[in-house]
């Protein structure tokens, strides 16, 4: 395996050391790539392996979201050697997974979710994580912590729904909108 100039590291496997890298090239499509080696070790049958996956953002229908999964697999291959991050030759396998709706749209309403969110907390059992379940633009790691609280409440009650609902509230995570007379 050839040094990788993006990654800018001495590893053995020449991957950058980010769990998560947004890709800005022009000429490609892909919008995220996650190295899911570096999530944990423990997630690879084989640590000598990279376990890399693409996140493309479409629309349901369009050209993306249409192509056959084999021509999806050599496209993103394609688009990782154009910027210099793989060897298309070395792409040992590949799945297709599509996630229609995967970041929340609001349209008008948001500002009504407080009553949606009071209505299903009454619920005992319901915890709403992640960007879908909360209705919030959570980045993965802040998805990731909402399951790991929630795990941990319905496992042993130490956490409540209010501390799910404090991840990513911080104000370094979110734009200022003085457009918007609608932002919570």
């Amino acid at each position: 395996m050839r040094a990788n100039p993006q990654a800018k590291s001495g590893r053995a496997n020449h991957m950058p050391p980010d769990n998560w890298i947004y890709i800005q090239e022009p000429d490609v499509r892909i919008g995220r790539l996650q190295v899911f080696n570096n999530w944990s070790p423990d997630l690879l049958a084989r640590t000598d392996q990279i376990w890399l996956g693409l996140e493309y953002f479409c629309q349901e229908g369009d050209d993306l979201w249409t192509m056959p999964d084999d021509k999806m697999l050599q496209f993103a291959a394609g688009e990782l050697e154009l910027i210099g991050m793989i060897e298309k030759a070395d792409v040992l396998d590949g799945t297709v997974v599509h996630v229609p709706k995967t970041y929340p749209a609001y349209f008008g309403s948001y500002a009504d979710f407080p009553v949606v969110r009071d209505r299903l907390d009454t619920l005992g059992n319901l915890y709403l994580v992640g960007r879908n379940g909360m209705h919030r633009y959570n980045n993965q790691d802040h998805s990731m912590l909402t399951a790991k609280l929630a795990v941990e409440a319905i496992l042993d009650g130490t956490v409540d729904k209010a501390a799910i609902w404090a991840v990513n509230i911080d104000d370094d995570y979110h734009e200022e909108r003085s457009d918007r007379s609608d932002a919570p």
